[in-house]
């Protein structure tokens, strides 16, 4: 099974970012190659797993359903970016402002969960963003381009009380997801 653990949005949410993302295609004509991330799909991912066997699936499940040791905390969502750092681009994303520590903190428990469960961690830092888009192709000019278009204001706010492990599957239409496992916030 292919797994990730993410932070929810709610509607309200989905919706304010998801008229950023037409508002970013009305701003940049001709962009036929950015494939944005359908609003129902988005999330805050903590950690991505990808794929593990069933016995190791079942304990992850079972350690994701402890809670979490940290206070409820909002996010709020502004500025865009995109990876890689250099060169033509592959992902544009929306920064999170306030809750970036917080979300790194709560990230460090969950990579350390996960590692408990036979998972091993990825190498590089956590860098809290929310995937708005991927290039099909690009060149490092439309990095400019897309940066240009960047407002700089705070795009939507939503409070994380919980975190959510997911199974992932992959289909022709995009990908779909089962929520396996919640585990709240609490003090």
């Amino acid at each position: 099974m292919r797994l990730f653990v993410a932070i929810d949005l709610d509607d309200d949410v989905r919706r304010a970012i998801a008229a950023e993302q037409k508002r970013l295609m009305r701003e940049l004509p001709g962009e036929s190659s950015l494939r944005m991330v359908r609003p129902e799909q988005m999330h805050l991912t903590l950690a991505f797993l990808g794929e593990v066997d069933d016995v190791r699936g079942a304990a992850i499940v079972d350690a994701m359903r402890e809670d979490v040791k940290a206070a409820p905390f909002p996010i709020v969502y502004a500025g865009l970016g995109v990876f890689p750092p250099h060169g033509a681009p592959r992902v544009l994303w929306l920064g999170v402002t306030t809750g970036r520590d917080a979300a790194i903190a709560v990230q460090r428990q969950i990579a350390d969960r996960l590692t408990r469960a036979g998972i091993e961690p990825e190498q590089r830092a956590y860098h809290p963003h929310l995937t708005l888009a991927r290039w099909r192709t690009s060149t490092p000019s439309d990095r400019r381009r897309l940066l240009a278009a960047d407002r700089g204001a705070q795009i939507a706010r939503v409070d994380a009380a919980a975190v959510t492990l997911y199974q992932s599957r992959l289909s022709p239409s995009g990908p779909s997801y089962t929520a396996l496992a919640e585990a709240a916030l609490r003090p």
